[in-house]
């Protein structure tokens, strides 16, 4: 395979090279090992808290709500819930390695309720002595299969789902999971065991193939990730192999949108395009000209994408 165009390291991918790429040697107790992981925190009470702010915007009542997660870790973040209409329906938004400052008042989804949580370790989730850099995030417990914090993280979205349950247990609409990046390939883990979730949208999902993800250039926790493969590879291996985001993707049987790039300086496209490879339910894919970086028709393809979102969770 040799997707690269034009000697950049970063993509300039070939779509019809990335539509190719599988993932292959998954682990014979993938699927066992995180069936286990769901069962044990499927029957767990998140005891969440929800607190009226007292604030409004752009049609939306805001919330703070937090809840108690696995390792005794408290999630927060922020409901939106419209002022003018019923919630059909609920999105659960993650976000990217950057973290999340507050909610966003500019999803399109008007007749829906929007949780926003912060990731373990991340944002208002802080939590000591987890790292909130990036660098040293995706790192933490990375020697322990049963402890990685991307476990953690997963949980995380599972516990979310319940809180949202619990919040609104008879909306007809069903329940959505929108991810970027760091939470694309986290919620990918999560989607793939939870049947609670009927639709969702991935932006330039992570964790995909980490053999790839291991050997082309990158920056972000990807360079983290290779950092340490070269100091400890075995290690690494051991529990990577269990946290790929790609082989999870295999076992999802709800509909999937996909928005992926052909360059990336952060998430390489060969990882990001083998998770939807490896999709087998109904899938749908908009393809960026770039993802985590700046070009021209960024602005129109935002657009573009919205629309297309806007039809895909109608």
């Amino acid at each position: 395979m040799n997707p690269i165009l034009d000697n950049d390291p970063y993509g300039a991918y070939s779509l019809e090279n990335l539509l190719s790429i599988t993932a292959s040697n998954r682990p014979n107790d993938f699927n066992a090992f995180w069936q286990k992981a769901y069962n044990e925190v499927i029957t767990l009470e998140p005891k969440f808290d929800l607190h009226d702010t007292g604030h409004s915007h752009k049609n939306w009542k805001l919330y703070d709500v937090s809840f108690q997660s696995t390792d005794s870790i408290t999630i927060w973040g922020w409901l939106l819930v419209p002022i003018k209409k019923t919630v059909n329906r609920v999105f659960v938004a993650g976000h990217g390695y950057a973290g999340r400052q507050g909610p966003d008042f500019d999803l399109p989804f008007d007749d829906a309720a929007i949780y926003f949580p912060c990731s373990r370790g991340i944002s208002r989730s802080a939590a000591a002595p987890i790292s909130q850099e990036p660098y040293w995030h995706v790192r933490h417990d990375i020697d322990k299969k049963e402890r990685y914090i991307i476990r953690g993280c997963v949980e995380d979205v599972w516990l979310s789902v319940s809180v949202v349950k619990q919040l609104y247990p008879d909306i007809t609409g069903g329940i959505y999971l929108l991810g970027v990046s760091f939470s694309g390939g986290v919620g990918m883990l999560a989607l793939a065991q939870d049947t609670r979730i009927t639709k969702a949208h991935f932006n330039v999902p992570t964790f995909g193939h980490h053999q790839l993800r291991l050997r082309i250039p990158t920056h972000g926790s990807g360079k983290s990730i290779q950092d340490f493969y070269h100091s400890e590879p075995f290690k690494l291996i051991r529990t990577l192999r269990y946290y790929d985001a790609a082989y999870a993707a295999s076992n999802v049987t709800v509909p999937v949108h996909f928005a992926l790039a052909l360059r990336d300086p952060v998430v390489t496209p060969p990882g990001q395009f083998a998770i939807y490879n490896e999709v087998k339910s109904e899938k749908h894919l908009y393809v960026l000209e770039a993802g985590h970086d700046s070009y021209p028709s960024q602005a129109k393809q935002a657009k573009e994408l919205i629309d297309e979102l806007l039809v895909f969770f109608s």
